[in-house]
């Protein structure tokens, strides 16, 4: 498939706060080989610095770019993040977070990754505050780092893990796991609009940090949609902020939504169709 073949995309970017990070991840978008995609950054209430920083981005751009934004009243990523998908009509979506550095082959390969009634969960790499800062100056130098270079991170100890920037080409091997839910985060998780309309997107009753990714997986199994590995073939560079344990009122609804059979969310994208 050529990079111009493939899906029309949208990659949801969501943020909070992070001008910087959003620069550099938007910078690496911008690098992409595959062009039939466009930007919705999904804006949790951010200040005016991220609004006129997506506005440059937008005049530099060849890329349809555009800024969701919603009232800061807490975080409410999973309401933004259907606000985004409703405002959107490409076929597929690619959900990724505003501090997720991509290589330029990045959307090429969900493309490639992209198959009727699967999603498609991605891997990442944390990389350590120093080469977050290198990253967010040099984002597109630092995608286009080579494995020999990334492998001598891993040994200086600046990133956690080295194994999913390698290129495995996995075949049938990626559908081995078609109703497994765990490890599939928001960060970089790949699905058709249709699929998320069919669920009612996002459940926004989460409106603590930590699972409504998982929520959303759970309700697209369910109604028959299943795994497609992307380890291997789509990860993406983690920056680094502090770490925080998951809200316990998000955990203990995501508790109750594995004790039931619900495939739809009650409060979901519908709201903003």
């Amino acid at each position: 498939m050529k990079a111009t073949d493939g899906p029309g995309i949208a990659v949801i970017v969501s943020t909070y706060d992070r001008p910087d990070a959003l620069s550099a991840v938007l910078r690496s978008l911008a690098a992409q080989t595959y062009r039939r995609f466009e930007i919705v950054v999904a804006d949790d209430g951010s200040g005016p610095e991220t609004r006129v920083l997506v506005e440059r981005h937008a005049e530099e751009s060849s890329l349809e770019l555009r800024h969701i934004r919603q009232e800061d009243r807490g975080y409410r990523l999973a309401a933004v993040r259907n606000r985004a998908a409703a405002s959107t009509e490409q076929p597929y979506l690619i959900f990724l977070d505003g501090d997720c550095i991509v290589r330029p082959d990045y959307v090429d390969r969900h493309a490639r990754l992209a198959e009727p009634g699967h999603f498609v969960h991605g891997s990442r790499v944390r990389l350590d505050p120093g080469l977050s800062r290198i990253a967010i100056e040099r984002g597109l130098g630092i995608g286009r780092w080579s494995g020999a270079r990334w492998l001598g991170e891993w040994f200086r100890g600046r990133v956690d893990r080295f194994t999913p920037l390698l290129r495995v080409p996995l075949g049938p091997m990626r559908r081995l796991s078609p109703r497994r839910w765990r490890g599939a985060k928001g960060c970089n998780l790949a699905l058709w609009r249709s699929d998320v309309l069919a669920v009612n997107g996002f459940d926004e009753g989460f409106q603590g940090w930590g699972f409504e990714d998982n929520d959303l997986v759970v309700r697209l199994i369910r109604n028959g949609v299943r795994r497609k590995e992307g380890r291997y073939a789509v990860p993406v560079l983690h920056l680094w902020h502090p770490s925080r344990g998951p809200d316990p009122d998000s955990r203990e609804r995501f508790e109750r939504r594995l004790r039931s059979d619900a495939v739809r969310a009650e409060r979901g994208v519908d709201r903003y169709m």
